[in-house]
Parts: C-alpha cells; structure tokens; sequence
C-alpha cells in the first residue's frame, strides 16, 4: 500500500467516524459537587447527576399541624448528618399534607451541615444501585428522594428499589439514605381477592398469602413509617393565615379571608396544606 492509499483510507475512516459521532448521545456533563440538589437524568444508556440551580426552598416552620411527623423526620436526618444510624424513610397519606415539602424543609434546614438531595423519578429507579455506587466516595450525605411512588404488577423499579434498600450483596453506604413518599402505604394496589388467598389454621392463626407478602415486603424495607392525615377546618385556616402573612397581605386583610378560603376549599374537594397556599396566592395578590 502506498502513502496515497494510506491517507485516503485515513480520510475515508475519519468521514465515516464523523459520521457516526452525529448519532452518538454526547457524553454526560460533569458533575457539579457543589450544588445542593441534583436530578437523575438519563440520555440513551447513560445516566448523570444534573445540578438543580433553583431549589424550590421551604422551612420547617412553614409546615404547620404535622408537628410529629416533623420532630421524627428532624430527628431521623440529623442522626444521619451525624453519621449515626439512620433509617430509610416512607411517607403516605393524604395529598398535599407536606410529604414532599418536609423533604425540602430537611435541605433548607441541614444543607450546610453536607446534607444534599438527589430526585429519582420513578421510571428511573433501576439506575439505583448506579446512583448509589457513583455517590459512595463523596464526603457528603446524600438523600434519594422518590415523590409519589407507587407500583403496578411487575414493574422493573420495584424490585430495582427492594435491591437498594435491603437484600442486594452490595451495602447501599452509609452516605446515602432514601426517603420516598406515597398515597398508598404499601406503594402497590391491593385487591379484594387477595385476601382469599389467606390460610386459616385449626387453631385460629391466619397467614397472609404470598401475594399480600410480596406487596408488604417492599414498604417493610423502610425503617421508619410517617402517616399524614387530612387537616380540620381549622387546621386549614392556620395555615391559610401562615401564607397570608408570608406572602405580605396586610394584616387587617388576614381575617376576612376566611369565608372564601373555605368557598375555595369547597370547590375543590380539600382541606390540605397545597389548597391553602394555592388560595393565599391568590387572595394575596388581590390585597397586596
């Protein structure tokens, strides 16, 4: 082969790498570890943590009326910044009762002590065991947060997320720890029949059949269970009352509010936290 044929053949090569390159995915970004939340992103087959440069932030004294669940969760996550043992975390119950805005709270309160957050989205939960290995040596502590997670028969991320939290021959580290949040306790749907398949004993003892196992087996996993119940009437006006004030309504506008913060409730069929702020915006805006 000549030197002509050689670089023509060369140049051949790099048109057709060229080529090739347009409809290869680009490689991921690099990391920012300075940021104090990130989302899992995925392109193709590949995966990376994207830095979250507008936290949407909120405080602990914001969340009014789940003061149990606040001083656990508290209590919980600064055994954890503490590098003392600390549990995995599910939250379920009523909507927009401050599941998820608890979890922000725990950024706002704790984000300079190293605490960050990592948001999974459901359909991303086999990437798990990769998450966990891609944070294992950094210095910070990091929180998989997974908002409104439920389960349909046989979906890959269930046992992908059982794997995580306890049962796969790698340890999860003990950098990391998942809080998820749900409306069903047991994150999948629970039918009639399955009861059926229950055993009765001679002697009275009842066994849960291996369906109701199966279900119950990922929500055990969790060590620390926080149950959210729907808001009083009057739990929902202190709340009302709370953004009003916060979103700078004059106080002699604060009271009369409340025929129309209940109208507004009404309408939409709720008494929780997410309805309240949602009406304070608005009435807010009228007398600001």
């Amino acid at each position: 082969m000549t030197n002509n044929d050689f670089t023509t053949l060369i140049s051949r090569a790099e048109r057709v790498l060229a080529q090739l390159e347009a409809y290869l995915p680009p490689a991921p970004p690099e990391i920012d570890w300075t940021a104090r939340a990130f989302r899992w992103r995925r392109r193709g087959s590949r995966g990376w943590l994207d830095a979250v440069r507008h936290i949407s932030r909120i405080d602990m004294g914001d969340l009014q009326h789940i003061e149990r669940q606040k001083d656990i969760i508290d209590r919980n996550t600064r055994h954890f910044i503490d590098k003392k043992p600390a549990n995995n975390v599910l939250m379920t119950g009523a909507r927009g009762t401050g599941k998820s805005s608890l979890v922000k709270a725990m950024l706002a309160t704790y984000g300079d002590q190293g605490l960050r957050l990592i948001e999974v989205d459901k359909s991303d939960l086999g990437d798990l065991a990769d998450i966990v290995e891609m944070i294992g040596d950094r210095p910070e502590r990091f929180i998989v947060f997974c908002d409104d997670l439920s389960f349909e028969e046989g979906e890959a991320g269930y046992k992908a997320l059982k794997s995580v939290l306890d049962g796969s021959v790698t340890a999860s580290g003990d950098n990391v720890l998942i809080y998820a949040t749900s409306n069903r306790r047991h994150l999948m749907p629970e039918y009639m029949s399955e009861n059926l398949q229950a055993r009765h004993q001679p002697d009275g003892e009842i066994h849960p059949g291996e369906t109701v196992e199966e279900k119950i087996s990922l929500s055990e996993r969790f060590g620390l269970w926080l149950s959210f119940y729907p808001f009083r009437q009057d739990d929902y006006l202190d709340i009302v009352y709370h953004w009003l004030r916060e979103l700078g309504c004059p106080e002699e506008h604060v009271a009369p509010a409340r025929t129309e913060a209940l109208q507004w409730s009404i309408e939409r069929g709720s008494r929780s936290g997410r309805v309240a702020f949602q009406f304070a915006r608005d009435w807010a805006a009228r007398h600001v």
